[in-house]
């Protein structure tokens, strides 16, 4: 009896170790260079041994072979996956060769009819979808009605700084301060409501964004399966957002739209495009809340996390703080604050958020899709014939770290980023610059989210030194614990009063 168990167990473990590498050959009989791919690992071990962050693998992989190959074959645990080296490949994904890759590799785990209030995403969205969403969204976004949801936020940054003061100056964590100013700051520019976000009480806000964001184990442990067995994904797609997570911003949203609904004058903002588009497209409640939703997704955990991270250099660099603090208080108006227009022509301010996107992108990679065939040529003159459906990965953190292009990587030199130096569009024109990605699916809120960094950073550089406390680590190294972008160790900040 023993002997046949054996022998089952045998068969079995033999079964499932050819299950897990039957097609690593994908690339090899497309004559493509690659790391040999490890069963169940595939070329990405970190996913689940989370020894290094799985940008750190893909900057790896960029390494070795970008000198040789303008891509390879990688495994997404069992799913081929093609990685782009060469950064002119990368611009022609992104933009000259737009409409051959024009969807998001993640869109294809979504279930939109599960999820309601990501079911008008653009981000997610494919094919002509997109496209309709996007345009619904983008006049929510022009530079007046930005300007008018900018009114709120000096007041803001005023008692964030007071937060500070009442509530201790030590050791405080930066990436929840910058949680706190982006909750608020988005509850009052979308929602037109107050958060109360400066209190010592935890953000019901941000507890829920990390629910889906960060801490959504189960949707983590599908993507898992996904990349395991692609096939899936045929058959069953898993909800993204939990059921009280999912209510909870539901019953945020119709509060928020019952009040603006009460007031009895129109403000020209974001959600008042919202209600207008709602009675003209005659959407439903639900639609409009998807469309308020995208706002929210896009700008709390991202927005903060480049707040958090700029803070973090400006602390690293006190010359450059100094700096900063120099050109907050020319540009300051009488009352101390920076007017809308002056916040956007604030050069060295500008340069030190784009440089901390470069140093620490919320996106540290990007994936997408071929959605129609298209030719690759490689280094050494042969070509790839990418057929539709074919997973294309961009190492972005390993773009922005290569020494090639940015002398001294690991280095916080905002000047990289000043215009007589080229600014940002030198570096994303060359397909090395992606800290909103690139082209006709640039991060639609990009303005916005630039303008609550700025506003942020300025009003706590003009407040008071910003200072490393002894538990932040120096140099520069992303938790191998997150899947997102976060400073190992977290960003922890001593704040000393001018």
């Amino acid at each position: 009896m023993l002997y046949y168990l054996l022998i089952a167990l045998l068969v079995l473990g033999t079964l499932i170790y050819y299950f897990l590498i039957w097609n690593y050959d994908h690339w090899q009989k497309r004559n493509v260079c690659g790391p040999k791919p490890y069963p169940l690992l595939g070329s990405y071990p970190n996913l689940l041994l989370r020894r290094q962050h799985f940008g750190d693998d893909l900057q790896d992989i960029y390494k070795f072979y970008k000198t040789s190959q303008n891509y390879v074959g990688t495994y997404l645990m069992r799913t081929p996956t093609l990685l782009i080296t060469d950064p002119q490949i990368v611009h022609e994904i992104f933009v000259t060769a737009f409409k051959h890759f024009d969807d998001n590799d993640v869109g294809k785990l979504i279930d939109t009819s599960k999820d309601p209030l990501i079911a008008k995403n653009p981000f997610i969205l494919s094919g002509k979808e997109w496209i309709l969403q996007r345009s619904f969204v983008t006049p929510a976004l022009t530079s007046s009605r930005i300007k008018q949801s900018y009114q709120d936020i000096p007041e803001i940054c005023r008692e964030m700084a007071k937060f500070i003061i009442e509530y201790g100056c030590l050791g405080i964590n930066g990436k929840d301060l910058a949680l706190r100013f982006t909750s608020e700051s988005l509850s009052s520019c979308v929602l037109g409501i107050k958060a109360n976000s400066f209190t010592p009480s935890r953000l019901p806000i941000s507890e829920n964004v990390n629910k889906f964001a960060s801490e959504n184990v189960a949707f983590t442990i599908f993507t898992l399966l996904a990349g395991l067995a692609p096939e899936i994904l045929k058959y069953y797609r898993m909800k993204f957002f939990p059921k009280d997570c999912e209510n909870f911003f539901i019953d945020l949203m119709e509060r928020a739209y019952k009040y603006r609904a009460s007031e009895h004058f129109a403000r020209n903002d974001i959600l008042d495009h919202l209600i207008k588009a709602k009675e003209i497209e005659n959407l439903s409640n639900l639609d409009v809340y998807s469309h308020t939703m995208t706002f929210l997704i896009d700008g709390l955990d991202t927005t903060a996390t480049v707040i958090s991270h700029c803070l973090l250099m400006l602390a690293l660099e006190p010359l450059c703080q100094d700096k900063l603090f120099q050109e907050v208080c020319r540009s300051a108006d009488n009352k101390g604050d920076l007017p809308f227009t002056t916040l956007n022509e604030m050069p060295y301010l500008d340069a030190c958020i784009h440089e901390s996107l470069r140093i620490y992108p919320p996106g540290l990679w990007s994936t997408k899709c071929c959605t129609k065939p298209y030719q690759f040529r490689n280094k050494d003159g042969s070509i790839l014939s990418l057929q539709k459906g074919d997973s294309i990965i961009i190492p972005i953190y390993a773009l922005h770290h290569d020494e090639e292009y940015y002398a001294e990587p690991y280095k916080f030199k905002p000047e990289r980023f000043l215009i007589e130096n080229g600014g940002v569009k030198r570096f994303r024109d060359h397909g090395i610059f992606l800290g909103f990605g690139d082209g006709p699916r640039t991060c639609l809120g990009m303005r916005f989210a630039l303008i609550q960094c700025k506003a942020a950073i300025s009003s706590l550089a003009k407040t008071f030194h910003i200072k490393l406390n002894a538990k932040t680590r120096k140099e520069f190294k992303l938790d191998p614990k997150s899947f997102l972008a976060l400073h190992a160790g977290g960003v922890w900040l001593d704040f000393e009063r001018r």
